[in-house]
């Protein structure tokens, strides 16, 4: 916080000296949210439904950054001369504005309600290379791989990318991001809405609103084509040809970026973007943009600001997270620069940041090094962005393109769908099944952070996570009682090895019907002629043909009682000692 805080110091510094003129925009940090006509108590003024939703499945409250900026603030700024509001963050308290207008920059600073303006975007002094990733110049293309003939999905050229993953598992389960919510934050989606590639998004009004930041207006489909790109990996339904991550899943589609230059604004607008994703009830958002350095060098970012929670993108970032909202973001293509490390928003300690492999495993050569400046591993698990599937931007029909921005799309389509079997679960706790599924998940490093992640482990690591049990034992009779997530696909096989045997022995085999759903399960065994202790139990989990693994191990001792006579009641279980 105390580098932010320098920045801004430092930025209105700049701002106060004779070449001033070189800036157009500023932000506007405020004191405070008094005099508001909004309140926590009635948050459907300021929030949707499924928002509200969000917060109380996970038990988040609403607080005061939850309230809108003060519209009175507003107002006063943008009546203090030729001022105009380009958008606001309420997270941060802040407004930003255009203006040439001393007089009115100087009527602004004697605010009561306002801490300071600083610039936050200039003209052309340095143009920087935005590194927005797009089709390979070789395009070359990569052998298709052959699928199993019983998957869900004809993937086509896009098998590969979704395969290392195993998330063809997850779409075979029957979860393909329906009722899931993405927004993707971008520089913008060229032809989005005729392209062959998004037919059935738009047939099936799978795209819920657009809107453009950097222009102020709801036109995104005219903009950049690289939004274009990373929405293709995520919702691409082109049987046997191209197929996304999840095709399923409803969308919104803003654009942040402004490809034609690179100032500090653009991360204001992810701010308000991701803000406006949060009040419409996203689960998870996808941005493949990153900053570090500016088209003006006062604004560079350093990589000491890249501790996690100092950048303003960051800080949105984080933010969100808290809302319970999943970020998923691009560690960058640095790998090959001076540069090196990640951008931001990749530093932020709170996303999941993605590096890029190919279909193969090998990391790509410009994908950014970790850690953040705190040391914290980035990124944390990394996907297909090395001659990644993407949309032709003529045609739409699949051609390849590399960078750490179409691993992210990747990433975030199948985590869509991986969240979707898993509602109960917090965002944190889909990363955290993400980074142990992952192939590096003891041993991460700076390259790959946890590694390769691996759906169906992933969806394992869930089951056994939301898993609870409970083992009794009288009158001679071991009670086993669980609740597990099930679906009619998946059958449950209590086994059992007594102290005569070589091994478990199956006893039991349970099935249920209907969708994946938690429920409860029982299984009763008398052991009374049981021939001495330990008993030991576990519980098989066979998900179709897909996979199997055990639940839990439970072991019963106990002691019977001495053999007196015929009388069988004399051999009974009184005792017992029950290890889960």
């Amino acid at each position: 916080m105390k580098k932010y805080l320098l920045f801004i110091c430092i930025g209105f510094f700049t701002f106060s000296l004779p070449g001033h003129a070189q800036f157009t925009r500023y932000i506007i940090r405020l004191k405070d949210k008094g005099s508001n006509p909004f309140s926590i108590s009635n948050p459907a003024q300021y929030l949707s439904p499924r928002s509200i939703q969000r917060r109380t499945r996970y038990g988040i409250p609403i607080d005061s950054t939850d309230l809108p900026v003060t519209p009175r603030y507003i107002d006063s700024i943008r009546l203090a001369g030729a001022v105009t509001v380009l958008n606001v963050s309420k997270w941060l308290n802040q407004v930003a504005i255009q203006t040439t207008d001393v007089a009115a920059l100087a009527k602004i600073n004697t605010f009561p309600f306002v801490i300071s303006t600083a610039p936050i975007g200039a003209v052309i002094i340095r143009p920087v290379n935005k590194k927005l990733d797009g089709p390979d110049p070789s395009g070359a293309p990569i052998p298709i791989i052959p699928q199993h003939v019983n998957d869900y999905y004809n993937y086509g050229q896009s098998y590969g990318q979704v395969h290392l993953h195993n998330g063809e598992f997850l779409h075979n389960r029957g979860f393909r991001g329906q009722g899931m919510l993405m927004a993707i934050l971008d520089a913008g989606f060229y032809h989005y809405q005729t392209l062959p590639t998004f037919d059935s998004v738009r047939n099936n009004g799978q795209v819920l609103g657009t809107w453009d930041f950097v222009r102020g207006d709801t036109a995104v489909n005219d903009q950049h084509p690289h939004g274009m790109n990373c929405f293709s990996i995520i919702a691409a339904n082109m049987p046997g040809i191209f197929m996304g991550g999840a095709p399923k899943a409803s969308f919104y589609l803003f654009r942040t970026e402004d490809a034609a230059t690179e100032n500090p604004i653009e991360e204001q607008n992810w701010a308000a973007g991701i803000e406006r994703a949060d009040s419409l009830g996203v689960d998870i958002t996808s941005t493949s943009l990153g900053y570090n350095q500016f088209d003006n060098p006062v604004f560079d970012h350093t990589y000491a600001d890249m501790n996690g929670h100092t950048t303003i993108i960051a800080r949105a970032a984080n933010m969100a997270v808290r809302k319970g909202i999943l970020c998923v973001v691009a560690a960058g293509n640095e790998g090959n620069s001076a540069w090196h490390y990640v951008d931001t928003p990749g530093d932020a300690d709170s996303v999941m940041t993605l590096g890029a492999v190919s279909t193969s495993g090998v990391v790509g050569s410009f994908s950014s090094y970790g850690p953040n400046s705190s040391g914290q591993i980035k990124p944390e698990v990394a996907a297909v962005g090395v001659s990644a599937t993407i949309a032709n931007t003529t045609n739409g029909q699949p051609t390849y393109g590399s960078g750490t921005s179409f691993a992210t799309p990747n990433m975030a389509g199948l985590t869509t769908c991986l969240w979707q079997a898993f509602p109960e679960v917090r965002n944190m706790g889909i990363i955290t099944a993400m980074e142990a599924s992952a192939d590096k998940s003891s041993n991460p490093d700076n390259r790959t952070g946890y590694g390769i992640p691996n759906l169906k482990k992933a969806f394992v690591i869930l089951i056994q996570r939301l898993y609870s049990k409970q083992l009794s034992f009288a009158g001679c009779k071991s009670i086993l009682q669980w609740s597990v997530k099930t679906d009619s696909s998946i059958s449950l096989v209590v086994e059992r090895k007594l102290l005569t045997d070589p091994d478990f022995v199956p006893l039991n085999t349970q099935n249920s019907t209907g969708g994946f759903a938690m429920r409860n399960f029982s299984f009763t065994d008398d052991v009374t002629s049981a021939p001495s202790s330990p008993i030991k139990y576990r519980i098989k989990m066979n998900i179709a043909a897909d996979t199997s693994f055990y639940l839990d191990i439970f072991t019963v001792s106990f002691s019977p009682k001495p053999n007196l006579g015929p009388d069988i009641s004399n051999t009974t279980c009184p005792g017992s000692t029950v290890n889960l």
